[in-house]
């Protein structure tokens, strides 16, 4: 197995102008979401009261992130997730007051990437964006490399353990432990599935 210094470094700036739609049925709150995103370097392209608007403003302007509220009018944000989540357009970082299993669930099932408790800081927002941007492209280079879908299930489930594995061996976070794998499989073209497969054995063979 590589070395840790194998590692491609990321170069980019934590927000790299990232396009996001805000959802959030509060004003004021609404207001300084977005007013907190645009002074930490985001490009807020638009700010919006329901889930629907919410939906019709990522269909129409395709941006890279959407942060929105778990309770709105007109369509809850878990609906609205789950639509925008179909279509595959973007991450989303869901907002919510409430610390419940059950909601984180349904919110991940619908496609949430990542979420923040309320209330919250633009410190509190940036680690949530950075895992919902780079869960998104996991996901998405996955979809590129497996077409069928019961295949791509499983093959997550093996890159979640591999990534594990490599993130205490390696000492680094999710989203490094999974270029490490996306890296070794194009140098050494082969399969994600492939890679992680040998990362897990050898973590079996090495009686780990």
């Amino acid at each position: 197995m590589s070395e840790t210094s194998d590692i491609p470094v990321d170069s980019t700036t934590p927000a790299q102008r990232l396009k996001v739609v805000v959802a959030e049925d509060e004003a004021l709150i609404r207001m300084d979401l977005a007013e907190m995103l645009g002074e930490a370097g985001y490009d807020v392209v638009a700010a919006v009261g329901d889930g629907e608007q919410a939906v019709a403003q990522t269909k129409e302007l395709r941006p890279d992130l959407v942060v929105m509220d778990v309770k709105m009018p007109v369509l809850d944000g878990i609906s609205a997730a789950a639509q925008i989540g179909e279509d595959g357009i973007a991450p989303i970082v869901m907002l919510t007051a409430f610390s419940d299993k059950d909601l984180v669930e349904r919110a991940s099932d619908a496609g949430v990437m990542a979420y923040v408790l309320k209330p919250f800081t633009i410190d509190d927002l940036r680690p949530a964006i950075s895992v919902a941007t780079s869960r998104w492209a996991e996901r998405q280079a996955l979809r590129q490399e497996v077409t069928d879908l019961g295949e791509r299930l499983e093959t997550r489930k093996r890159l979640d353990r591999a990534k594990g594995i490599l993130m205490k061996r390696l000492d680094v976070d999710e989203a490094e432990a999974f270029r490490w794998i996306q890296k070794t499989a194009m140098d050494r073209r082969l399969g994600m599935r492939e890679v992680a497969d040998a990362v897990i054995d050898g973590m079996s063979d090495s009686g780990a």
